[in-house]
């Protein structure tokens, strides 16, 4: 979504399939100021069993903002991303993200999976992908 479309998500949805009134509710409930965090979008989809793109086309459908990106990406106030590329990064952490990558990019979902694997946080396996000049792609909640 550009942000010439930033106030009507919706519209990438125009046929309105994947909108279901549970989520929708939990969604609003967890929204604040027109804003969800990527977390509470995350543990929406996991109280409902469903992948995080159906949450993100819900939150999509009521016109909801995601908000603090868990990566790092967007959704920081004033500064918009706190992502910055790592200073350090382990020999294994690299070797993870690389393996992960195609034509350049990583997956928001293989981001999470490096720092799991490397016992990490997200953010930090964000951090060595911008160092590496890896970018992140494909936000599984919708958003990029």
């Amino acid at each position: 979504m550009t942000h010439d479309n930033a106030e009507n998500y919706a519209a990438k949805h125009p046929d309105k399939i994947g909108y279901n009134p549970q989520i929708a509710e939990a969604v609003k409930k967890k929204t604040s100021g027109k804003k969800i965090t990527c977390a509470d979008a995350h543990k929406i989809a996991e109280n409902f069993n469903v992948s995080p793109g159906k949450t993100g086309i819900n939150i999509d459908l009521l016109g909801i903002r995601l908000n603090k990106c868990q990566l790092g990406l967007f959704g920081y106030a004033e500064q918009g991303k706190i992502i910055k590329p790592a200073e350090n990064i382990s020999k294994k952490l690299e070797k993870t993200i690389k393996e992960s990558t195609v034509d350049g990019r990583i997956s928001c979902a293989a981001c999470w999976d490096a720092a799991i694997k490397n016992n990490c946080s997200k953010l930090d396996a964000a951090c060595a992908s911008e160092a590496l000049g890896i970018k992140i792609s494909s936000c599984q909640l919708g958003a990029f």
